[in-house]
């Protein structure tokens, strides 16, 4: 007989995954971006590091406000299906027994047995099974939207940080330049540290994230160098 092993899964981490991913990325991005459009149009170097600070503390203000609403709808959404839920096998346990046996049997299990199963299941935690096996609901996919907030939100800052440290510690002429590159070298390990975390082959994500970094940056210091020569 094989000993019980505690087995770790990487789908426990996607909640704050996804958010550190997320808020680390656009943090990177938005104020990188933000810092070379300054840039290109010519401004003092004082100015530009003026508009990455308020760009860092607006942008981490906007993921935590935006993750938290998200998510919050989220978690809503889940906790009236699990109040119906529980309304139910209260009001009609029969139909809910059998709507259980159903849904092993379109598994596969053959219809004796999966009644068996749905009623020893019920007779333990007739809500846990029902949550986990008719919702889809278990510990690690629950909706927190406070975890997801503040993870975004810190996240975002440390994204932010890079460019504006590239920003304070590069040279004026080609600051523009110097920004964006420092910048695609960060996002690029971003992308490659949260393919790895999360298992997945890290080309696809770094050229991803690398890519629509590149594309958002030449837009802002287009956008940048247009408004210098209008104004």
């Amino acid at each position: 007989m094989h000993p019980l092993h505690r087995e770790t899964h990487l789908i426990e981490r996607i909640d704050w995954l996804r958010a550190a991913v997320l808020g680390a990325n656009d943090g990177i991005i938005s104020t990188a971006s933000l810092l070379v459009g300054v840039a290109a149009a010519a401004t003092a170097p004082g100015e530009v590091l003026v508009a990455g600070f308020a760009g860092l503390v607006a942008g981490a203000m906007s993921m935590a406000a935006g993750e938290y609403v998200s998510v919050s709808s989220q978690s809503d959404t889940e906790a009236a299906d699990l109040a119906r839920e529980r309304r139910e096998l209260a009001e009609q346990p029969d139909a809910e027994l059998a709507e259980l046996t159903a849904i092993y049997v379109a598994r596969g299990v053959e219809p004796t047995l999966a009644r068996q199963v749905a009623e020893q299941m019920s007779a333990k935690d007739a809500f846990a099974a029902h949550a986990r096996d008719e919702l889809g609901l278990s510990a690690h996919v629950v909706a927190r939207p406070v975890q997801a907030a503040l993870t975004s939100a810190l996240t975002f800052a440390i994204g932010a940080a890079v460019p504006l440290l590239i920003a304070i510690f590069a040279p004026a002429a080609g600051l523009a330049t110097t920004i964006s590159a420092g910048s695609l070298i960060c996002l690029a390990a971003l992308g490659a540290t949260g393919a790895w975390i999360g298992g997945a082959s890290i080309w696809r994500p770094t050229l991803r994230v690398t890519f629509w970094g590149a594309i958002a940056m030449g837009a802002t210091a287009a956008i940048g160098m247009l408004v210098a020569h209008a104004v």
